[in-house]
């Protein structure tokens, strides 16, 4: 391999499916609940971009959120469904980002199960507003960058590994299969 994993001697590398890789999205979506959600990722340019905060994970993996269905990005998911998330779960670790299709409705039991006081603000007329949509977003691939041991570990293994020149990095990192 020509990149720094030729100078690592753990084992660094670890792809995840099934139950392991929603349990790993899960864990990192939790730590971050804000992500950056990017729409119109097929179209050529970098896409529409905002934070979004993620309310919910499934079994399944699929991540819940809730949006106006006048906004720009229900619109660019009308138009293309194929979306982009960003998750960092602390300074130092947990990074996962996800690609997946994301659909836009008005499913009233799910918007009452996600629903949160606070949504006011977006939301005038309560869970009841009638522009409050629930998006679902179903991940069709993923990566995701994080550390074995948590961060402390992983800080003292890059101190020591540059003290004595030497490799020691706690990072794993891998496919997302869900």
């Amino acid at each position: 391999m020509d990149s720094i994993n030729k100078n690592q001697a753990e084992k660094n590398h670890q792809d995840l499916s099934g139950v392991n890789a929603v349990d790993k999205i899960r864990e990192i979506v939790e730590d971050a609940d804000v992500c950056f959600f990017c729409t119109a990722v097929d179209s050529g340019g970098s896409g529409s971009v905002r934070p979004m905060n993620a309310l919910e994970v499934d079994e399944q993996g699929c991540i819940w959120f809730l949006s106006a269905d006048d906004s720009h990005k229900n619109k660019e998911i009308a138009m293309d469904p194929m979306v982009r998330l960003h998750f960092q779960g602390n300074k130092h670790g947990e990074f996962l980002t996800l690609l997946g299709t994301a659909t836009a409705t008005h499913d009233k039991a799910r918007i009452e199960a996600l629903w949160k006081g606070i949504f006011k603000t977006w939301f005038t007329e309560g869970e009841d507003d009638p522009r409050i949509t629930v998006i679902k977003f179903s991940p069709v691939h993923g990566y995701y960058w994080d550390t074995k041991h948590g961060t402390v570990v992983a800080g003292a293994k890059i101190l020591i590994g540059a003290m004595v020149g030497r490799t020691l990095d706690d990072s794993i990192e891998g496919e997302l299969i869900t």
